[in-house]
């Protein structure tokens, strides 16, 4: 049985939202659980996080930036065609608890799995959102954040929506105005490094939602692996959400940066099969 794509629509440039008819993943979705699909009988697993699921209509909605040749071919795919494989869920869900004054800060399309979160979070605590990308024309889920936050800052690296800067300014300036009980940064691993470099000055509690590399995604072919306090853990399992103040970022850095070359020549193959077919 495949999996139906039941619409697609662009968010931003190369970023686009897909809902797939997925009934046994969307009863079970939480904020926090991961999905991984795969195209076709030769396509990769990826790991996606889910903005949210429907339980009624049976549904699971993702949001995709096109960044390699499988989140390129699947932004070609249209409603109507099937993915091959949709797991899930799988990974913990989010901690959601009553913690008190909560920020959420989102970079990129980390703004996808920190809006879940965030709408999660809501219903026990006050929530404020960070929301940030390198200009406004990328900016994702605004309004979206609105109707849950209760109060919700953007930043763009340009200037060319909301305060020009990062979301980790707009974290310090916030913190040192008014303190919170949790922190919850979800983007670049860069971000979440520096978010969490404002948060121990500041002494807030943060949780982070890492996504490095996965295969099986079950815990057994170890490539997730990601040093938390002194100690692997993998992420599939363990995670994704750990405490942001013991993840060692440099280490998971080096290991995202480990396939680049690979993962550029497989997109250059992908896009000249293309333009041969074209």
């Amino acid at each position: 049985m495949g999996y139906e794509i039941l619409e697609k629509r662009a968010l931003a440039p190369g970023i686009k939202l897909f809902r797939i008819r997925a009934p046994l993943v969307a009863r079970k979705v939480r904020a926090g659980h991961f999905v991984v699909i795969r195209l076709d009988e030769r396509g990769e697993r990826i790991p996606l996080t889910p903005l949210e699921a429907d339980p009624q209509a049976g549904t699971v909605t993702l949001v995709v930036q096109e960044v390699g040749k499988t989140t390129k071919q699947l932004g070609e795919m249209e409603p109507g065609g099937e993915l091959m494989n949709f797991v899930g869920p799988l990974g913990n869900p989010f901690p959601v608890k009553r913690y008190g004054k909560v920020i959420i800060v989102g970079g990129g399309v980390g703004v996808v799995p920190a809006y879940h979160v965030a709408k999660e979070l809501k219903s026990l605590n006050w929530v404020g959102s960070i929301i940030g990308a390198r200009t406004k024309e990328l900016l994702i889920l605004e309004e979206m954040f609105r109707q849950i936050s209760d109060e919700v800052h953007i930043t763009t690296d340009d200037g060319s929506y909301g305060r020009k800067g990062f979301v980790t300014e707009a974290l310090d300036e916030l913190l040192a105005r008014d303190s919170a009980d949790l922190v919850v940064a979800i983007g670049p691993v860069p971000m979440m490094k520096a978010a969490v470099e404002v948060t121990k000055r500041h002494g807030v509690k943060t949780l982070v939602d890492v996504n490095p590399i996965m295969v099986d995604a079950t815990g057994m072919c170890g490539c997730c692996r990601v040093e938390v306090g002194g100690e692997t853990k993998f992420a599939c399992v363990d995670g994704p959400t750990f405490d942001g103040w013991l993840v060692n970022f440099d280490l998971l850095t080096r290991r995202l940066n480990q396939y680049r070359d690979q993962e550029r020549l497989a997109l250059a193959r992908y896009e000249e099969e293309r333009r041969t077919r074209s």
